[in-house]
């Protein structure tokens, strides 16, 4: 049986996102987030963002360090905790977030789709808003 639920880890994408950041030597977790959150927000408004789940996930795993975070605490997260995450990840979450909010968004046409993407765009408003807050690099 598959996830899919309005929660940042709640889908088997993200759950596996989670693993995959467990399998990862500690000093290499941060590059595998830069590297979902780069693929996302590297799109431009033409591309159409197939996925996003994993660039959520991240975005969660970040805005959980910074101040008014909230800790990953599903069991679909990672199990190991993360190391401090650098600073210049935080901007780059917030681009990532910003494209999926856009047109030709996957995670939004699929909410749309489901009549839930004002609940979803509320998660995602929720966790831009922390990583903006938060003190730069």
């Amino acid at each position: 049986m598959g996830a899919w639920d309005i929660g940042h880890f709640d889908n088997d994408t993200a759950a596996d996102f989670g693993g995959r950041v467990d399998d990862a030597e500690p000093g290499e977790k941060a590059d595998v987030l830069r590297g979902v959150l780069a693929a996302v927000s590297g799109t431009g408004p033409q591309d159409y963002v197939d996925g996003g789940e994993e660039a959520v996930a991240a975005a969660a795993l970040i805005a959980a360090q910074c101040p008014g975070g909230e800790p990953v605490t599903t069991a679909y997260g990672p199990k190991q905790p993360l190391p401090p995450l650098p600073a210049d990840l935080r901007p780059l979450a917030v681009r990532a977030l910003d494209r999926l909010t856009l047109k030709n968004a996957e995670p939004l046409d699929l909410w749309a789709d489901a009549g839930a993407d004002q609940e979803w765009l509320a998660g995602i408003t929720a966790l831009r808003a922390v990583l903006v807050a938060a003190p730069g690099e």
